[in-house]
């Protein structure tokens, strides 16, 4: 039975990467996964560490080999797929001490306080117009647009896709 365990751990892990992977390559085509405002599809599955634990290599697994696969750069490799993983740690922790919603608020914080200096320093942007003015683009307006396109992701459509997946949870993540 034991065995039985770790074979069912080890292939939700792998479902989990695979999906992150196709979905961010559909983010990709559509122009959603990278640049300031990003939108990743594949950022809806970061609230499975909710349900399971297999979640949490899954997606680290998943985010790196997005990043490897879509031409990141290598600190995006290495950082983006660092705050995935700690979003996954985050949400694993508090799964059972706060209100489901909350499992959207770790990916929500680990993106918006790293993935704004990998693009700062490894993505260098030209100035942009907006009303008239030109605004050079900073760590704290990256921390804002980043932390919108994962609050898009992760908190809306990750909360609804965890309150659909929760009605099945017993079949879809049986232990």
């Amino acid at each position: 039975m034991k065995q039985n365990k770790k074979v069912l751990f080890i292939t939700q892990a792998a479902v989990i990467a695979a999906l992150y992977v196709v979905l961010t390559h559909l983010s990709n085509a559509l122009g959603l996964a990278s640049g300031a405002i990003q939108v990743r599809i594949s950022e809806v599955l970061t609230i499975l560490p909710f349900f399971t634990p297999a979640a949490i290599p899954g997606l680290y697994v998943g985010c790196l080999l997005s990043n490897l696969t879509c031409g990141c750069a290598p600190w995006d490799i290495v950082f983006g797929s660092l705050a995935t993983l700690l979003g996954a740690l985050g949400t694993y922790a508090i799964r059972k001490k706060l209100p489901d919603w909350c499992a959207c608020i770790p990916p929500i914080l680990a993106n918006t306080l790293i993935v704004p200096f990998v693009i700062y320093y490894v993505y260098p942007l030209e100035p942009v117009s907006l009303f008239g003015k030109e605004i050079a683009p900073t760590i704290p307006i990256f921390m804002v647009t980043v932390c919108i396109g994962e609050v898009i992701a992760c908190g809306i459509f990750g909360v609804i896709f965890l309150k659909a997946l929760k009605r099945n949870r017993k079949a879809l993540f049986q232990a």
